[in-house]
């Protein structure tokens, strides 16, 4: 008689063999789900595992999407600390990228800016290029820890606050020129990390007392004066040439933005001093990250020449080239960015950058009390005219859109010259203004 014919007994016999496939599947699972819940804790390891074979299955390869979908691509890294940081070094990278809510309310596009103020040794984007010039001179057998070696650098100030504190970290000294123009504060604070400064009166490149010339020639002064006695030598960092300075942010600081936005960066924002970090960014993020369609934007302060060299592919007429007036060339209060002339730094990705954005100083010190009051972001002068082009270049991309920008230091830089000036505007003053495009003039997009 067949089990059709009992009703019942068919029945147990099919929940028997159920409760059998049940206990297969699972002996075959009992290894998986620990791996998976151990990849959903562990989103930090980027690399797929593949665990043993079951009785069912080949050996399976794990991928985490989530995790993997913002990685950087190409040859750069994204360094990860395990918890420990080795000295100052450590703490220079890995900034956040913080959303300015007023900026993105403002422009109905999202406004990220990279707070480069939070690297720990200057406390700027100039941290990882001193460090990455320094481990170069390194690595080339120029400078040595503990000889007694000096780094000489012409700066207007964030680059020498940088070296001044990675110098004395690694074993060197520093010595830096930097025009009397700039904030005191810098110099101040220069002084307090033990660096020797030179405060010398404003000249054009082409005299040889220019704050770059001379911070070379003190370099050379000492590497001829070495002796059985002091072997010691005198290394010229030259930041505004030297290619570590673009290959700093071409090594970290594009594969930071790209993991930080999973790749969605519609376009990227920054003056340029040296133009290591626009170069260095545009490098990676076009070339390295394949990411076509970013918008690259030069924000340049009122009288440097870029703006043009950008917009038009001349600087100025070449009766006003900088090197034919001896006189001061850019006419601006903003400190940091803004120059007349094209540097190797620059240079390295100026056919990257699509367009210009000019902001006049009025602009810059309006934006950085906006930022104040409706951010709570308390910057300094290159900020704020990011900032301003962030804003004026949001405006041409469509809605929701994410630009990114840079925040370079902060507000306590600039206290005896921006802010004064800030001040004296009245700015401070005034009721807390709503329509940020009407405070900067920016036309409202149709």
């Amino acid at each position: 008689m067949s089990l059709s014919d009992h009703p019942r007994a068919y029945g147990t016999a099919a929940v028997a063999i159920a409760f059998v496939a049940g206990v297969l599947v699972t002996l075959g699972f009992k290894d998986l789900y620990p791996d998976l819940e151990r990849r959903f804790q562990q989103r930090g390891h980027k690399t797929p595992r593949t665990r043993r074979s079951s009785i069912f299955w080949s050996p399976v390869e794990l991928e985490d999407h989530e995790a993997t979908s913002g990685t950087a691509p190409g040859r750069a890294h994204v360094p990860r600390d395990d918890g420990i940081s080795d000295g100052i070094e450590g703490c220079i990278g890995r900034t956040p990228l913080i959303k300015i809510a007023s900026l993105s309310a403002a422009t109905g596009r999202i406004i990220l800016a990279k707070a480069e103020f939070l690297n720990g040794a200057g406390n700027s984007p100039k941290d990882r290029v001193a460090l990455n010039m320094i481990e170069a001179a390194e690595k080339d057998g120029i400078l040595k820890p503990g000889r007694g070696d000096t780094i000489y650098e012409g700066t207007v100030g964030s680059t020498g606050i940088s070296i001044a504190a990675l110098a004395r970290a690694k074993g060197y000294k520093a010595h830096i020129c930097m025009p009397n123009d700039q904030s005191l504060e810098k110099s101040d604070l220069l002084h307090h990390l033990g660096a020797t400064v030179e405060r010398v009166p404003v000249q054009p490149i082409t005299s040889p007392d220019h704050f770059v010339n001379l911070a070379r020639r003190r370099a050379s002064e000492h590497t001829a004066a070495a002796s059985r006695a002091d072997p010691s030598v005198g290394f010229f960092a030259d930041q505004f040439e030297s290619p570590a300075n673009y290959q700093a942010h071409l090594k970290t600081t594009g594969p930071e933005i790209y993991q930080q936005t999973h790749g969605r960066v519609d376009a990227f924002v920054a003056g340029a001093g040296t133009g290591g970090t626009i170069s260095g960014v545009a490098r990676y993020l076009k070339d390295e990250a394949k990411l076509s369609h970013l918008k690259v934007v030069l924000a340049d302060p009122q009288g440097s020449g870029l703006y043009n060299k950008i917009r038009h592919g001349v600087m100025y007429s070449s009766t006003e080239r900088e090197g034919t007036r001896r006189r001061q060339q850019v006419d601006t209060i903003v400190e940091g960015i803004g120059i007349n002339r094209v540097t190797e730094n620059l240079e390295a990705g100026r056919d990257l950058i699509d367009t210009a954005v000019r902001v006049s100083d009025e602009q810059a010190c309006k934006m950085a009390r906006w930022l104040v009051e409706h951010d709570g972001i308390f910057c300094g002068s290159s900020s704020a005219v990011n900032c301003v082009a962030a804003v004026v270049t949001a405006l041409s991309l469509p809605k929701e859109s994410q630009v990114v920008t840079v925040l370079c230091d902060s507000g306590t830089r600039h206290l005896s010259k921006f802010w004064k000036q800030i001040a004296a505007m009245g700015l401070e003053d005034e009721a807390n203004p709503n329509d940020l495009l009407t405070l900067l003039g920016i036309e409202k997009p149709n």
